[in-house]
């Protein structure tokens, strides 16, 4: 019984997220799930990446997160367009919370929206919330064992991001378990290695996530 209810609200999700495709492809919107652990460096990224593409394309900004308005309040600091969805419990950002909060937002004046989903490596993988890039990050000091331990996370996403790849230096983390074992669940999908902190590697990153803002302007 449990399997069953679990597939309907599954189903259910799908038929939102559709919904807001639809809504986003309207206005020319790419938006982008940022997935990854908590403290994996989401915001950090986010941060990085609006001073990268700002010059040359309009961001919104949603951040989810189980309580609290701190981050939001952080990008908002930007100058950038920013709401808080709270999940108030939920290990996850479902498609009609999307749904709710887009107009929040001045969609008619964004060409991109980041989404900071719940800080987790199991729930926001099974969640599609209508957007048009997935992007999954995996910190160094996290470990090298999560695309063996979370397979779907690094399975059903668009590109892995080794974030905080400054921190090599002090961690054990074996960088070529990581790129076999994410080669086999996900062979076509790209790795980034970013530090937030030097900026590494967001140069390359941003241009991937030119590549997809482009499709969903044309």
């Amino acid at each position: 019984m449990e399997i069953k209810v679990l597939h309907q609200v599954m189903d259910w999700n799908e038929d939102v997220s559709d919904e807001v495709k639809e809504t986003l492809a309207a206005h020319h919107i790419c938006m982008i799930n940022v997935m990854g652990s908590p403290g994996a460096g989401k915001t950090s990224l986010i941060t990085s990446l609006i001073g990268s593409l700002k010059a040359n394309w309009r961001i919104g900004v949603i951040e989810g997160d189980i309580a609290g308005q701190t981050d939001a309040e952080r990008i908002a600091a930007l100058g950038i367009p920013a709401v808080q969805l709270n999940t108030d419990g939920a290990c996850h950002i479902e498609a009609m919370s999307i749904q709710h909060i887009l107009p929040e937002l001045p969609l008619d004046d964004l060409d991109v929206i980041f989404v900071e989903n719940v800080g987790n490596l199991v729930c926001p993988a099974e969640f599609r919330i209508g957007e048009s890039l997935r992007i999954t990050l995996l910190s160094i000091p996290e470990g090298d064992d999560k695309v063996e331990k979370y397979p779907l996370m690094f399975t059903d996403t668009d590109c892995l991001v080794l974030n905080k790849y400054d921190m090599m230096p002090y961690f054990e983390f074996d960088e070529s378990r990581v790129g076999a074992n994410y080669k086999t669940v996900n062979p076509d999908a790209p790795l980034f290695r970013v530090s937030s902190r030097t900026k590494d590697g967001i140069q390359e990153l941003s241009v991937f996530i030119e590549e997809h803002i482009r499709k969903a302007q044309s």
